[in-house]
């Protein structure tokens, strides 16, 4: 139900409620939908009732709200476990949310934001992860906030923690850290943007309802729902995503650095990688249990990072990732690799000295061992004296990878709303709490 719709029922509305539920649910929901803080005459609540209930009515672009509010409480507007600041990214992502928090099922960019500014301006705070479940969201805000993440790793260490899904937007965010670890199931990628437009102009006419759209500029009316999308207006829209992409990719490669660049990204063809396929290809850059992981950058010293890269609507949706990449250039080891092209002509034994000769097929040989933890069997001796380049072999294996993939059971909606704390915070204080 839309807030409009709440306040509707809620205010000005003869009601049948006990007064001290009327009371919770207002003194709770009143400031999302008001925008401020609601006062009842005639009835009280406490102080640290009144403060647990509240949320912030907004989180601005231009003012710390946020921040202050939480301060004015004695707080942060995140969770803080061993110095380590933990911000969670989940739910459906959009621009200009008015709260933030699990319940609602949202998470808006100016609240991740907020937190990002509150945590590189504690000096008690020494590092920063991002707790990510999110199929994605909007385009509007998006690449502003990854470049916000990526500049605060040069302030302090930030690390992304997939549990277990960082697709589109979340994924662009996700790839500003300075690393990114998901479990063996976990998900990444897709990194390509969707629009959709709903034609209802057969149920009118069944209905017998006719639509007459009066305007003024001849694109004003582009793309309604009343009439069938034109072909010109389709190539025009598909064009602007186009565009996106292309900025997606470039967003993406500026936080991967020579872990992923924009040629390899825009190669995935928006496909999704799970676990070490997804590290194969350059989007991650460790498997392994999210609590764990946590617990070892928690355990860090102080001011210490592990090695950093250098450097419409984004929601995956079932068809974009059922597919596999069109392009076979998806690829690049987790560790730092010159890049090269996907089909580098052939270099005689005669022209390349015996130092690369070796260096050449030790790369071969290292490709194979990785493709063989992921199910996949070469035989390295063969590729070998066939001459087979290693980035050619690569782009065999994520080819094969994609062609396999589970991806498609992968659906386009936001984890089931809760106000249940993050699995990574829970298990993380509970361990803390045993050590003391």
């Amino acid at each position: 139900m839309h807030h409009t719709q709440i306040a509707q029922r809620a205010f000005n509305t003869p009601l049948m409620v006990d007064p001290a539920k009327a009371l919770a649910f207002l003194t709770g929901l009143g400031p999302r939908i008001t925008g401020r803080e609601i006062s009842i005459e005639g009835q009280e609540i406490a102080a640290e009732d009144q403060d647990a209930a509240t949320l912030p009515a907004r989180a601005s672009l231009f003012g710390d709200d946020l921040t202050n509010r939480q301060a004015r409480n004695g707080g942060q507007p995140f969770a803080v476990v061993d110095g380590i600041a933990v911000i969670e990214i989940a739910g459906t992502l959009v621009h200009r949310g008015a709260w933030i928090g699990q319940s609602s099922g949202l998470t808006s960019y100016e609240g991740i934001a907020a937190q990002l500014q509150a945590a590189l301006a504690d000096p008690a705070i020494r590092g920063i992860a991002l707790d990510i479940d999110s199929f994605g969201g909007e385009v509007a805000g998006a690449f502003d906030l990854a470049d916000r993440i990526r500049a605060a790793r040069q302030v302090k260490p930030v690390h992304a923690f997939v549990a277990d899904h960082a697709l589109s937007a979340a994924y662009a965010l996700a790839s500003q850290a300075d690393r990114i670890i998901l479990p063996r199931t976990g998900a990444v990628g897709s990194i390509g943007v969707v629009a959709m437009h709903s034609d209802m102009s057969g149920a009118l006419d069944q209905k017998g309802i006719a639509v007459t759209l009066i305007h003024a500029g001849a694109r004003k009316v582009d793309a309604n729902p009343y009439q069938p999308l034109p072909e010109a207006v389709r190539d025009r829209i598909a064009g602007e995503l186009e565009d996106l992409r292309q900025l997606f990719a470039e967003t993406v490669a500026e936080g991967r650095g020579r872990r992923l660049d924009t040629l390899r990204a825009l190669g995935t063809e928006a496909a999704v990688f799970r676990g070490e396929a997804a590290v194969f290809a350059g989007l991650a850059d460790e498997v392994a249990d999210p609590v764990t992981a946590f617990r070892a950058f928690a355990a860090a010293p102080r001011g210490t990072s592990t090695p950093r890269g250098k450097g419409p609507m984004m929601t995956t949706a079932p068809e974009d990732h059922a597919q596999p990449p069109a392009a076979p250039a998806a690829s690049t080891p987790p560790e730092p690799a010159p890049p090269a092209a996907i089909a580098p002509p052939q270099t005689t034994a005669a022209a390349a000295s015996p130092e690369a000769i070796r260096a050449e097929a030790a790369e071969v040989a290292q490709v194979c061992a990785q493709a063989a933890r992921l199910g996949i069997q070469i035989d390295a001796a063969d590729a070998v004296a066939k001459g087979v380049k290693p980035e050619a072999l690569r782009a065999k294996v994520l080819a094969d990878l994609a062609a396999r993939s589970d991806a498609a059971g992968i659906i386009a909606t936001a984890p089931a709303p809760g106000a249940k704390e993050s699995p990574i915070v829970a298990a993380a204080k509970k361990s803390a709490a045993a050590s003391r």
